[in-house]
């Protein structure tokens, strides 16, 4: 049962930690800083291999939010499995970044790559490349933070 719960806790966290980096995203695109995000990059990738017949600009922007979601909250999910302690609002903002920032690692150096969605970041030539860090660490933090108050059966 606990596994379930903080499956379900984790998931409840990452839609949150997803709608707090909406948030931050259109304070960067205000800001002239981001230009096309990856789930936008996926959708486009989608297309290119067929997978998406030529969806409409409204479809487009559906399927991105979707993409965003889910990813967003199945990658809560997975931090809820992998957490099992509650420590106070610092440790937990701590390890929510922490967690983001692996989470960044993986699919920014290994999944996105492979899959032809975006270069490694090693191979960038821009300081936006930082950008896809700063999403995962606001996400995690905020991950973090929705988590423990979710968790309040531990101590």
């Amino acid at each position: 049962m606990d596994f379930m719960r903080r499956a379900a806790s984790g998931a409840l966290g990452g839609l949150g930690g997803t709608l707090v980096l909406t948030g931050f995203r259109e304070v960067l695109t205000a800001a002239g800083l981001v230009g096309v995000t990856a789930p936008e990059q996926v959708i486009a990738r989608l297309e290119e291999l067929g997978l998406l017949d030529d969806p409409s600009p409204e479809a487009r922007r559906i399927l991105t939010a979707i993409a965003h979601l889910a990813y967003g909250v199945g990658l809560g999910s997975a931090l809820g499995i992998l957490r099992r302690e509650r420590g106070g609002v610092a440790e937990e903002t701590a390890v929510g970044t922490a967690l983001g920032l692996l989470a960044w690692g993986a699919n920014w150096t290994v999944l996105l790559p492979s899959t032809g969605v975006h270069r490694p970041p090693w191979k960038e030539r821009t300081p936006k490349v930082l950008l896809p860090v700063l999403d995962h660490a606001v996400y995690g933090a905020a991950w973090g933070l929705l988590y423990r108050a979710l968790r309040s059966d531990l101590v």
